[in-house]
């Protein structure tokens, strides 16, 4: 194993961090099962079947994988209460209501050019 010495100044070292930690982050919440959890979530609290019913077409394997990605970067929050059966609720945190500002801004670009995207996509494939 090689160990590379930086050379660069803290401050350096920190905005690489910092770069690095984005990147690893937006390739974990920029999919699209992660972006409809966090739509469906929204203003409310939801159980977990709740949620499979809300994001239409998501597996139980993929819904539980997001899930847990989204807890551990800190965006949804699961609470477990100790009854019987068990129930676990899920709602987005402040950083995840964050994201939701800017995934509903993704929305709206989405309706004010789809006409364009559309006569675009025309363009370029043909029928």
């Amino acid at each position: 194993m090689v160990t590379k010495q930086f050379t660069g100044s803290p401050d350096d070292a920190d905005l690489r961090r910092a770069d690095s930690l984005a990147r690893e982050i937006f390739a974990d919440v920029a999919n699209k099962w992660a972006f409809l959890i966090i739509e469906a979530l929204g203003e409310q609290t939801l159980r977990f079947s709740e949620l499979r019913n809300d994001v239409e077409g998501i597996s139980h394997k993929m819904l539980t994988q997001n899930l847990r990605m989204l807890e551990r970067n800190g965006l949804i929050e699961r609470t477990v209460y100790p009854v019987v059966p068990p129930r676990v609720e899920y709602t987005l945190t402040e950083p995840g209501q964050g994201l939701r500002v800017t995934i509903d801004a993704l929305c709206d670009w989405t309706h004010r050019y789809l006409g364009d995207i559309e006569a675009a996509r025309h363009r370029a494939d043909p029928a």
